[in-house]
């Protein structure tokens, strides 16, 4: 018998029905919908109607904003405006520069390149074996031989001779 005693309280429905009736409560309580509490006003309206005059006059003159002092926002404005745009112009010449600066890095690059391998290419088209071939054979060089190189002391002023002939 306690198999069967339900431990729920509510009856579980068709969906149908559930959307006739909706749920049903077992038991002797309903429970009472509760009524919202009465609106009461505020004490900000509670405090204005107590104020004086002269505390209204005092609160809205300082809400107001000021000739002088509207100009001062308008100045400050006009600056903040020009500071961003003057931001602006020089971070977009930054950028120019900087592309500038790579497009002449990479024409650097280019040309490095160029001078490397015209640099190789006449490294390797000179070879010593002809230009001495060319030199004996054609040009009659032969290499010094002992006692046909002359060597000098050259002294420390740097000059080697001296005329006697230069006009004074």
């Amino acid at each position: 018998m306690a198999a069967n005693y339900r431990t729920s309280k509510y009856r579980t429905t068709s969906l149908s029905e559930r959307d006739k009736s909706g749920f049903y409560v077992y038991g002797n309580t309903v429970r009472q919908a509760e009524t919202l509490p009465r609106k009461t006003k505020s004490p900000y309206s509670q405090q204005t109607k107590r104020t004086s005059s002269r505390v209204v006059k005092n609160r809205n003159r300082a809400m107001s904003i000021s000739p002088a002092y509207a100009v001062f926002l308008t100045a400050a404005a006009v600056c903040a405006v020009l500071i961003c745009v003057l931001y602006l112009n020089l971070q977009s010449e930054v950028v120019s520069r900087s592309e500038n600066v790579t497009a002449m890095q990479e024409q650097l690059a280019d040309l490095t390149e160029a001078n490397n391998t015209a640099y190789n290419s006449a490294a390797d088209s000179v070879n010593l074996e002809t230009v001495r071939d060319r030199a004996m054979n054609e040009m009659g060089m032969v290499y010094a031989a002992q006692g046909t190189i002359v060597e000098y002391d050259i002294p420390e002023s740097g000059v080697l001779a001296k005329s006697s002939d230069v006009l004074k």
